[in-house]
């Protein structure tokens, strides 16, 4: 009897380089730079009008020795990129909440020249607001869950059904800090 090994598709990785967590009177924020290339099938869709829909997710935890960590706040930023072949520009929408085809709702759209400006402006998240300040302790006993991913589950149905099992279409990753006291470094 011959076992076939099970294929199993493989994730690309999201590098999260820089991860910063800073309190200021009335917010937390969290600072991130990520590096990742997309994969050749994720390109050669957006280069085809096929927009693209990422996530970034952050959790703030306080740890408890009796359960599971209980969550503070959790926030989540979602993104589309869409090329837009008549003006051959790239438009990145920006929203607090899932990005639908009925339309943007509250969304910040940014145009861009070339692909890589657009990527360039997705990987690099600054002074984002996570929780509120008061309901946070940085106390050694907090910590912060930041997680990235390409949101397949957005695309058109048949893309999404092709997508399974396709390494090309997995692209994420994920980074926890813990929130140390303000005078230990």
């Amino acid at each position: 009897m011959c076992f076939q090994p099970i294929a199993q598709a493989q994730t690309t990785l999201v590098e999260i380089n820089q991860l910063q967590v800073e309190r200021t009177e009335g917010s937390v924020f969290l600072s991130a730079s990520l590096k990742f290339d997309l994969p050749a099938l994720v390109e050669d869709a957006l280069h085809k009008g096929i927009p693209m829909f990422f996530v970034a997710d952050a959790e703030v935890l306080r740890d408890r020795w009796y359960w599971s960590d209980r969550a503070i706040a959790r926030q989540a930023r979602h993104m589309r990129l869409a090329y837009l072949p008549l003006t051959r520009r790239w438009r990145l929408n920006v929203s607090p909440t899932e990005i639908g085809n009925s339309g943007l709702g509250v969304a910040l759209s940014q145009s861009f020249e070339s692909l890589p400006d657009a990527l360039a402006s997705i990987q690099r998240l600054s002074r984002w607001r996570i929780a509120d300040a008061a309901d946070v302790d940085f106390d050694g006993k907090t910590h912060v869950e930041f997680s990235f991913r390409l949101d397949v589950t957005q695309l058109p149905r048949p893309l999404q059904i092709g997508a399974l099992g396709q390494a090309d279409w997995n692209l994420s990753g994920n980074r926890s800090q813990r929130l140390q006291p303000e005078g230990a470094k």
